[in-house]
């Protein structure tokens, strides 16, 4: 099974299906560029399955890039407040 399979329906209809992925994925390990991050999040903010990417990103753990808006530091907060419920 493909990523995208595995990503299931929305992603056909995600604002980035045609962008550049780079994008999405800014250089260094934990620094973003502060304006590809915006870039980024400007597509996402457009998007009409920026939930279910979200939610494909957490439930998946993605540690990387720019997922419905949200760096991976977002994500790993929202995860730990998550796991406390």
């Amino acid at each position: 099974m493909t990523a995208h399979q595995a990503a299931g329906w929305w992603i056909d209809r995600a604002a980035c299906r045609d962008a550049d992925p780079d994008l999405f994925f800014p250089l260094g390990a934990s620094e973003h560029s502060p304006v590809q991050v915006e870039a980024a999040a400007a597509v996402c903010a457009g998007c009409p399955v920026t939930a279910q990417c979200l939610t494909w990103a957490l439930d998946t753990g993605q540690d990387h890039g720019i997922w419905a808006g949200t760096t991976p530091e977002e994500r790993r907060t929202m995860r730990r407040a998550l796991s406390r419920r």
